[in-house]
Formats: structure tokens, sequence, C-alpha cells
């Protein structure tokens, strides 16, 4: 495991050794948990909780009625 040393304001501090002793944890872990969350990649639960929350979007020729015909593009080749 990696020791990290860290520079906090007296305030900042303050306030991670309240937080931690709320969570009754150390301050050590309660920043790892932190410094954890913050890098953290995968989508949060609540953003998981809300796929499929929204109903289907229309069908794309719904969207398109009554906008006639596409204009013929240019080819990127």
């Amino acid at each position: 495991m990696a020791h990290v040393t860290i520079y906090l304001n007296d305030r900042v501090e303050l306030k991670a050794r309240r937080a931690a002793k709320a969570a009754k944890t150390s301050v050590s872990k309660w920043v790892a948990d932190q410094v954890e969350k913050a890098v953290e990649t995968s989508w949060s639960p609540e953003f998981l909780a809300a796929a499929g929350s929204m109903p289907d979007f229309p069908e794309l020729e719904e969207l398109r009625k009554g906008y006639g015909k596409d204009s013929l593009r240019e080819s990127l080749d």
C-alpha cells in the first residue's frame, strides 16, 4: 500500500477530521475513501437507476414526417 503526504489548510483539515469522526473512521481511511470516489471510472448508481426511466424515443421515420426527402449529399470518397 502506498503512503502519500498531503498538505491541507487548517480549515480543510478541521472539516476532514470532523467528517472522519462522523463516519466513525480514521482521517487516513476517510481521505483514502474520498480519493477513491473521485477517481472512480464507473457510472454512479444514480445514473444507472435513470437508465430506461424515460419513454423510448420515436422512430426516425416519425420524426421526419413533414420534412420531405433528404437532399443528395456529396460523397466523402
